[in-house]
């Protein structure tokens, strides 16, 4: 029996067509990731994951960014609306940590609904002076420990939400003056700055399940991107001690220059487990599934763990977790 193929894909659309659905019975891709293109209405989106799994015969996880804000692939009615993550710790102050540990778990409840078990959160990446307005209200703060702590609490409320937490960007996209979607970002700090400040929320984090590797050159380690650095992921591994299954950003993101296919070839030799590629044509989920493989080793050991990690949610009373945040943003006393 074949393994699954090292990828993560999206569906072209809200259903899945013959010769798609055909090609993700080949591919047999670790996972899949949702956009709003994908999304219309509950009965819907339910049917779309329920197509997926069937596609490949297993009960693959299914991923989505729904970190707040600007980024949010669900919205009313179909899920809560957030305000940018960074709002929601200014505004919770010394409650910010148990804030976003709530604000995680209602996140979870809204996936699950539709049975998407993964969640690309939280973010680790620590706020700098130039930090580019594309990342920077998505982040939770500016001292690497308060990030660390922030993003532990995001994560055990999607863990116990039963959703996985993907955290990134591994080992930090904070310094990148530029947006990463539109162009590669050099960061020219030297790695002693980098593993004291950028890299350690990553390291107080390395337990986590799922991590997703930054498109961005450290010139202090290498003059590749993260993504295809064997220099930068061996760096993950050893000094930041990430154990987790790591997989790329979407390598169709224009920091990366290349073929498809030999972006996903490079991201899996320079030691990436897992190949994230979006918004592309059925010719090139192709392309880069051959280019990718299939788990093995190490990697499909990884890729095992992480799944394992998934959960029945915890038995809670929702509404009363929606309360407790409410007079948290509020600014009202709470019991419990």
């Amino acid at each position: 029996m074949n393994t699954p193929g090292a990828v993560i894909l999206d569906p072209l659309g809200p259903r899945l067509g013959a010769e798609e659905r055909a090609f993700f019975r080949r591919a047999d891709p670790f996972g899949f990731i949702l956009f709003a293109r994908n999304i219309e209405d509950g009965e819907q989106l339910r049917a779309l994951c329920a197509e997926l799994r069937d596609a490949v015969g297993r009960e693959a996880p299914i991923a989505i960014d729904q970190e707040g804000g600007r980024v949010q692939r669900l919205r009313p009615p179909l899920a809560r609306d957030w305000p940018p993550a960074l709002a929601e710790v200014v505004r919770t102050g010394r409650d910010s940590g148990v804030a976003m540990y709530l604000r995680a778990r209602l996140i979870a409840d809204d996936l699950r609904r539709y049975g998407i078990d993964c969640n690309c959160a939280p973010l680790a990446d620590v706020i700098g002076p130039e930090t580019h307005p594309f990342l920077r209200d998505r982040c939770y703060g500016d001292a690497p420990g308060a990030v660390a702590l922030l993003a532990r609490a995001v994560a055990d409320g999607l863990l116990a939400g039963g959703v996985l937490p993907v955290l990134k960007h591994i080992p930090g996209h904070g310094r990148a003056r530029v947006d990463s979607h539109r162009e590669l970002p050099l960061v020219t700090a030297p790695r002693e700055a980098l593993e004291g400040h950028d890299f350690a929320p990553f390291a107080a984090l390395s337990d986590l399940p799922m991590a997703m590797t930054a498109h961005v050159v450290y010139r202090a380690l290498d003059d590749l991107p993260a993504t295809l650095s064997p220099v930068v992921i061996d760096a993950i591994r050893r000094s930041i001690g990430f154990g987790g299954l790591i997989m790329t950003d979407d390598i169709a993101m224009k920091a990366l220059s290349g073929t498809p296919a030999r972006l996903a070839h490079a991201a899996i030799a320079a030691g990436c487990d897992v190949v994230l590629h979006c918004n592309g044509t059925l010719e090139d989920k192709r392309a880069v599934a051959d280019a990718a493989g299939r788990l093995s080793g190490a990697a499909l050991a990884r890729a095992n763990a992480a799944l394992a990690a998934r959960r029945t949610p915890d038995d809670v009373d929702i509404a009363a977790l929606g309360a407790q945040l409410e007079a948290l943003e509020n600014g009202r006393d709470h019991g419990g």
